[in-house]
């Protein structure tokens, strides 16, 4: 873990390398809005090992964490009928939807860290039933998670995505407050992009570069659960040759986007699985709240097509049409109900590391599919991927 938070103290600057023109300029710019993660581990810490000793043996209930995500979503609902109120001349008795909306947060923060207890032992009962418990199991027999999974259900910081131009590739990730208003978020990105890149900042669902992990508190659970076995596995990679690759990357020490889309699909694609045998076994009647009803427009279809086009506009150098036909693209998103704040190189940059999603056009996603079918096992798929050190590995254990 401390090699996690010193690299992730390296992530915060931006690069662990000598800062050039570009990087004092950028250091300059989001500064005041630093998210310090030694500050909130320091906080954080002695909270969970209290949490940790005094209730060790006492969480079984599923169904607190089901009345847990009932208020979750209760929340949201009053928030939405705030919302409208604020942005209208509707008439409402905000203050009493106001006072509503404070007993339910206290109620859901009353019950986070017992659910946070309930959750991160089911998933670890779903890892040790695949056969996962330690990185380095090859040398010594662990029958326990390590690192111990344990997560912090509170809203993540933002990240700063940086991108050039001509490319789609990640620079920089930034971590930053997560409390910034939308028009932080705009002059953020509008500063950035005057030094001659393509910028977003990014409402995380979870981050795994802090310990105990972050994961939104405004989730369903099924999200949840797939979020921090997600954050879990970014962990335990970071002590094999992929993830250990990964972090290198993610500090500017030696970038490599391929690694980066390996390692992101990779724990991706894990995640599902044991997110998968969780909810099978503890909540089989749960749905998922996201789960959208079916219409005739197919927006992972649309989204590769985005990419390409895309793709095929800055390879011929065509940045200024590139950036209009994207700006044009996310108009039209917006009008069939998908509400992307801002579609450029640095959205599809963040979003494209993930090779099994429809903003990727990366055979990254397809490879790593296919050495899963040819695994013996969720196990052996998880060490094979993550013992690789280049994307050529991975075309050739599938030859």
């Amino acid at each position: 873990m401390i090699i996690i938070s010193l690299l992730s103290i390296c992530l915060l600057g931006g690069s662990c390398t000598p800062p050039r023109d570009f990087d004092t300029s950028l250091k300059s710019i989001v500064k005041p809005y630093h998210f310090s993660i030694v500050k909130w581990e320091s906080k954080t810490i002695p909270i969970k090992a209290k949490q940790w000793l005094s209730h060790r043996q006492n969480d079984d209930q599923t169904d607190t964490v089901l009345e847990y995500f009932s208020l979750v979503e209760r929340i949201k609902g009053l928030e939405s009928k705030i919302a409208v109120i604020n942005a209208s001349n509707k008439q409402g008795d905000l203050a009493s939807l106001e006072a509503e909306l404070n007993r339910l947060e206290e109620q859901r923060a009353a019950l986070a860290g017992k659910v946070e207890r309930i959750i991160a032992r089911q998933i670890e009962e779903a890892l040790a039933q695949e056969g996962i418990f330690y990185p380095m199991d090859k040398y010594i027999k662990l029958k326990a998670s390590f690192p111990p999974l344990d997560f912090k259900l509170e809203k993540p910081p933002h990240l700063l995505v940086i991108s050039p131009r001509d490319r789609i590739e990640t620079m920089r990730e930034i971590t930053l407050q997560p409390n910034l208003s939308l028009e932080e978020m705009e002059s953020i990105e509008t500063r950035v992009d005057k030094l001659g890149v393509s910028s977003l900042v990014v409402e995380l669902g979870g981050l795994g570069a802090t310990y105990p992990t972050f994961v939104a508190d405004n989730s369903d659970l099924l999200s949840t659960i797939n979020t921090a076995t997600e954050e879990w596995l970014h962990q335990y990679l970071a002590f094999k040759p992929l993830g250990f690759l990964y972090l290198l990357d993610l500090t500017g020490i030696s970038q490599n986007y391929e690694i980066a889309t390996i390692n992101e699909t990779l724990a991706s694609m894990v995640s599902k699985e044991i997110s998968a045998i969780v909810s099978k076994k503890y909540y089989p009647g749960y749905e998922d709240s996201k789960q959208e009803a079916e219409s005739g427009f197919d927006f992972n279809q649309e989204m590769r097509e985005i990419r390409t086009a895309v793709d095929k506009y800055l390879a011929q150098g065509e940045i200024a049409q590139a950036e209009e036909f994207m700006e044009q693209k996310r108009q039209y998103l917006v009008s069939m109900g998908y509400a992307i704040r801002k579609l450029n190189q640095a959205y599809f940059a963040f979003y494209g590391t993930y090779a099994d999603s429809p903003t990727s056009i990366s055979p990254i996603g397809v490879e790593l599919k296919k050495l899963r079918e040819r695994s013996a096992s969720l196990k052996d798929f998880l060490d094979t991927a993550a013992a690789m050190t280049s994307r050529q590995e991975l075309a050739e254990s599938i030859k």
